[in-house]
């Protein structure tokens, strides 16, 4: 933080906003974030062919470390991997970065490819409700999903709007990789998924695609989307027969703190029932559709949630989009071994049997 508040006194000396932009990211509560490239390479604008040329060839060193983890996490091999879920949106490769994991990294030559480029900060909760269905549809599939943000490789130094500078103080990169499994395994069962679109909101969050590479555009009405958003995740629960005020863990993508302050408000919960996303700002900044995996590995570590614990995952991004899933857990070891015999036929959890997949 005070490495960005500085560089934002030296780079914008005489802009006539400074103090708003100053106020504004410190208010972000983001302490510290990880760039891909040292911060004085970041600065320099190379060329769009350049800084592609970093993404892909950082994406390719740094992905399969990530990947490996997901799958020993899983405890699978990637030979057990039947669909490949890639996003990402600050950076472009065709083929696929889907089709480098198959070819290096010891996948089948038949395991589907579905990468999404265009979702943004939602991407995430797409994936996992992407691989929701083709668990669904395919009883008994795995699915790896990665999401792959290097997000200050989009910095232009040409853009000193008031939202851009901003975004220069929030944005993070990451990488992130999680395993959906169509059978057993320990998370979050996914029960049922869900998407809202906001209708006439598509210049709300976008790029202008410009010869110097993705411009990004935030309108200042961003912030306020939780009214729209809120009643979208209260009706999903309500079609599920949930409350959602009345749930025990909740995974959401920490935009910025206002983006929480609101839902909470609005679902009438406590500001602490996002600590994982808090802490996810706080500590990597806004790192796209990332951000869902990051809280939900904290969640993970923390070690604290209990068998058929009920929750909510939901990324919001452009469109503006909101990507939700319903779930309760499902931990194996927390099942007592008398249970767990009855409830398992062939090494199968009977919710794994219902509901099909576990991320």
């Amino acid at each position: 933080m005070e490495d960005t508040l500085e560089l934002a006194r030296t780079l914008h000396a005489g802009h006539e906003q400074l103090p708003l932009v100053l106020r504004l990211i410190a208010n972000t509560g983001v302490q510290t974030r990880h760039l891909v490239q040292p911060i004085e390479e970041t600065l320099k604008h190379p060329g769009f062919e350049s800084r592609n040329k970093v993404y892909e060839a950082e994406a390719k060193a740094r992905v399969p470390e990530v990947v490996r983890g997901a799958l020993a996490n899983a405890e699978l091999e990637a030979q057990d991997i039947d669909m490949i879920v890639y996003v990402s949106c600050t950076g472009f490769m065709m083929p696929s970065m889907t089709a480098y994991l198959i070819n290096t990294m010891g996948f089948r030559d038949d395991t589907r490819q579905l990468p999404i480029a265009q979702l943004g900060c939602a991407a995430g909760g797409a994936a996992i409700n992407r691989a929701h269905d083709f668990c669904l549809a395919y009883p008994g599939s795995n699915v790896l999903i990665v999401a792959c943000e290097f997000c200050s490789l989009c910095y232009q130094p040409v853009d000193i709007g008031v939202g851009s500078l901003l975004s220069n103080g929030l944005f993070g990169d990451a990488v992130a990789a999680a395993v959906v499994r169509g059978d057993g395994g320990t998370g979050m069962g996914l029960e049922r998924n869900g998407s809202h679109l906001v209708p006439q909101t598509e210049d709300w969050i976008s790029y202008a695609v410009r010869g110097t590479g993705f411009h990004f555009q935030l309108d200042k009405r961003v912030p306020g989307t939780m009214s729209m958003l809120a009643p979208a995740l209260r009706t999903l629960s309500e079609r599920h027969e949930w409350d959602v005020t009345g749930l025990d863990f909740y995974i959401v993508h920490a935009g910025g703190p206002r983006i929480l302050n609101d839902l909470s408000q609005y679902l009438g919960l406590d500001q602490e029932t996002f600590a994982h996303s808090r802490t996810t700002l706080t500590e990597r900044g806004n790192i796209a559709s990332c951000v869902v995996f990051d809280a939900l590995n904290r969640l993970f570590e923390e070690g604290k949630v209990a068998e058929g614990a009920r929750g909510l995952i939901a990324g919001f991004g452009p469109g503006i989009t909101a990507e939700m899933a319903l779930g309760a857990w499902r931990d194996p070891a927390q099942v007592p071994a008398h249970r767990l015999h009855a409830a398992v036929p062939q090494g199968r959890t009977a919710q794994a049997q219902e509901r099909a997949a576990a991320v």
